[in-house]
């Protein structure tokens, strides 16, 4: 019997690209055999050089999957190049790690990939877990699992058997892989609905472009973007007009076409849900400043600026993980602390400001594990 087949779909036409295995609980049991198995002998050896044999790997895979990459994601061709450097940086970072309280395995792990940043987290659940002698049983999103696949078999190679598999398929592949017998839990990645809060006298001049792209960045679709703006008194007509202004111009296209600054929503789904909130936020008495659903084939969004947004609707209560900024007019100071602390305490913030010693000052009130002052993602 032939194994089953899922489709990968290239967002910016919604057409097929290919087929990948559409592995079940058969191709699971096996996996987490496979890394039981190998776990022992993993465990005790010398994994330095295996982590640096990966991070060539990733770096000579590269020119080729780069643009597989962006094919079946949807990214611009450089952002994509960007999240192989950056995987390969983190492997040979924990080439140089050694076990100890901060990091040593305890088993199997199983890693399961969003499709924001498909080579980027992947390489953050790898790294740690096998400089800790863990070994990994990994499973991409079903939008994005061509990527993935191809480095998962490139990097076992430089591997011993079962230190890695990677599984790929449609849900509840990810469901069964939590569950299976032998394997660590998966704990949760942090999501977030990030707030910045702008500061009265605020230059728009000054922050708008980085704040644009705080918001903006892989389509606006990363755990760390700006969600939601509450610009208070003098600053908010300023902060509407200037980035409705970057809005305006940004290049939205296939992520293969140079000079393209943000490519298509990921998938179907995520372009319904974005459309909606949008057209849901103009029904509530919201101002679509510029930015909407593009027509054409393809899941195109050009950056929608939202102004005259209030906290009730769902486009600011809710992370809407797509390139939709909606802005908050807010009397006071207060009143912004307020509302940015009021959702479920998150991860992110930030605070923007002209008296930097002030923000800070603002900063410190934000119920939040990070925040930034006059900038939003910094690592």
């Amino acid at each position: 019997m032939d194994h089953p087949r899922l489709a990968v779909e290239n967002p910016a036409t919604g057409r097929p690209i290919t087929t990948v295995p559409d592995d079940g609980p058969a191709d699971v049991d096996k996996a987490v055999r496979a890394a039981v198995g190998a776990w022992p002998a993993w465990r005790v050896s010398d994994r330095h050089a295996a982590l640096m044999s990966c991070a060539v790997v990733v770096e000579e895979a590269a020119p080729v999957l780069a643009p597989v990459l962006t094919e079946e994601q949807g990214k611009p061709l450089r952002e994509a190049k960007a999240e192989f450097a950056e995987a390969a940086a983190r492997f040979r970072y924990f080439a140089g790690a050694r076990a100890g309280p901060h990091l040593d395995g305890n088993g199997p792990v199983a890693a399961i990939t969003p499709w924001s940043f498909p080579v980027r987290l992947a390489a953050a659940e790898l790294a740690p877990s096998f400089a800790a002698g863990d070994t990994v049983v990994l499973t991409p999103s079903p939008h994005t699992p061509l990527t993935t696949l191809h480095l998962g078999r490139m990097l076992a190679e430089v591997l011993p058997p079962g230190v890695l598999t990677v599984l790929t398929g449609r849900d509840p592949l990810g469901e069964r892989l939590a569950a299976a017998p032998g394997l660590r839990r998966p704990a949760p990645e942090p999501g977030g609905n990030d707030p910045a809060i702008v500061l009265p006298g605020t230059d728009p001049a000054l922050i708008a472009e980085s704040l644009f792209w705080s918001a903006f960045t892989n389509c606006g679709q990363l755990c760390t973007a700006v969600e939601r703006v509450y610009a208070v008194g003098s600053a908010y007509e300023g902060v509407v007009e200037a980035l409705a202004a970057l809005a305006a111009k940004v290049v939205v296209g296939d992520g293969r076409t140079p000079g393209t600054q943000i490519g298509p929503v990921n998938n179907r789904p995520r372009h319904a849900r974005v459309t909606g909130l949008t057209e849901e936020a103009r029904s509530d008495g919201a101002r679509i400043v510029t930015g909407g659903p593009l027509d054409g084939p393809g899941y195109f969004f050009a950056p929608a600026i939202v102004a005259d947004a209030y906290d009730r609707m769902r486009v600011v209560a809710e992370a809407q993980f797509g390139p939709v900024l909606p802005v908050v007019r807010c009397s006071t100071v207060d009143e912004a602390l307020g509302l940015a602390n009021a959702t479920t305490p998150g991860s992110r913030a930030s605070v923007w400001g002209k008296d930097e010693e002030h923000a800070m000052e603002v900063a410190a009130r934000l119920e939040y594990g990070t925040v930034w002052v006059n900038e939003h993602q910094a690592s």
